[in-house]
């Protein structure tokens, strides 16, 4: 640059440089030839081009995926309870046994309401006999109507307290009003037991309803019958597919966040109520341009970068939207394939030519080589 003469004389070696002079220095003989322009750099002398190197905008998703601790409950869960106090007969079932709704789970001693039944059928059996006679009495006009509507009133209540008896006797036994798994008996046979005691819970594990948490930009995402993808932390490596059952109908204004509950089945009963689990949501996501970050440069206006468009440099406003250990996220004018200055970048200026060193020039038909 500062030797009048100097890129002919490496040129007649075989050395050319990027930025050669123009063809009359090239062809200018000996050692002190200048070109009719000055040297090159000062005024009147050849404009200097940018080498540069560029990388392709290529496009990324972001919100496409949601992750969220859960915990797993029950289809149904019921808490079997002693409907009456007596002293425990019996207990028909043991922990972990299937049953279906109505089965017998255990008995109360029942000898006092067994004969308060049977009591109570003596009771009806008279009041109607008491009946029929009355009634063929006044169907002869021999007793009054009052007599008659006594003797009806009588069968009523004896049938009323026969019913009565019945649902006494029916406390005496304790089934289960759901089918399942029965859990711990909290009881022994032979114990009095108080009314209301617990006796055992018996869950409906045949689906895991998962509660969690979500942010509350995710709120307008999420639908009912969303599929869902969960993982148990007892059971590492087998996944668990789902769908979204439920949804609160308000955000928490503590955590700013949306309770959702999905609906796992559980065929083969290897999850249990209880159970942690890490739910993952797919959503379509937003795409964005994602650039390098050497690229990146700011000003007055904002971020923007360099774009190399057939042998010029074109500043374009890029609003950063996200940083990846990849590339970063921007908003702006820009289309998957462009060419984005990475090199170069501090010499450049609006409209300026460059000359591409290696990388994409954005045009699918052309190559780093045909610009060379």
């Amino acid at each position: 640059m500062f030797v009048p003469g100097s890129t002919a004389t490496l040129a007649s070696y075989g050395i050319v440089l990027p930025f050669g002079p123009p063809a009359a220095e090239a062809t200018a003989s000996g050692p002190g030839a200048r070109p009719a322009g000055g040297p090159i750099g000062r005024p009147g002398g050849t404009n200097r081009q940018t080498n540069v190197v560029t990388t392709s905008v290529t496009m990324a998703t972001i919100n496409d995926t949601l992750n969220a601790i859960g915990e797993g409950t029950a289809a149904s869960s019921v808490t079997v309870s002693s409907p009456s106090g007596g002293n425990l007969a019996e207990v028909l079932v043991r922990p972990g046994q299937v049953v279906a709704a109505g089965d017998v789970i255990a008995r109360l001693d029942a000898e006092a309401e067994q004969i308060a039944l049977d009591r109570a059928k003596l009771a009806v059996e008279d009041a109607t006999a008491t009946l029929t006679r009355t009634e063929g009495l006044a169907s002869s006009n021999v007793v009054a109507t009052t007599a008659l509507t006594a003797a009806q009133l009588a069968a009523a209540n004896a049938d009323l307290e026969l019913r009565n008896a019945e649902v006494d006797l029916a406390r005496r036994t304790i089934t289960s009003p759901i089918a399942g798994t029965v859990g711990l008996i909290r009881v022994t046979a032979g114990n009095y037991v108080p009314a209301q005691t617990t006796v055992t819970t018996i869950d409906d594990t045949s689906a895991i309803l998962v509660d969690f948490w979500v942010p509350e930009r995710y709120a307008a995402a999420i639908a009912i019958d969303t599929p869902v993808t969960v993982t148990a932390i007892a059971l590492p490596g087998r996944n668990f597919e789902g769908q979204v059952s439920a949804i609160d109908n308000r955000i928490d204004p503590a955590s700013r966040t949306l309770q959702v509950q999905a609906e796992i089945p559980n065929d083969d009963a290897a999850l249990r109520a209880g159970m942690s689990f890490s739910v993952a949501l797919r959503f379509s996501g937003e795409q964005y341009p994602t650039v390098n970050p050497l690229a990146i440069l700011w000003s007055a206006e904002g971020s923007y970068v360099w774009k190399y468009d057939a042998g010029k440099a074109t500043r374009v406003m890029a609003e950063i939207v996200q940083r990846n250990s990849d590339g970063v996220l921007v908003r702006g004018d820009l289309r998957p394939g462009d060419a984005i200055i990475t090199e170069g970048i501090l010499q450049l200026s609006e409209g300026a030519e460059v000359t591409l060193l290696d990388g994409p020039d954005g045009a699918p038909s052309s190559t780093a080589a045909s610009e060379l």
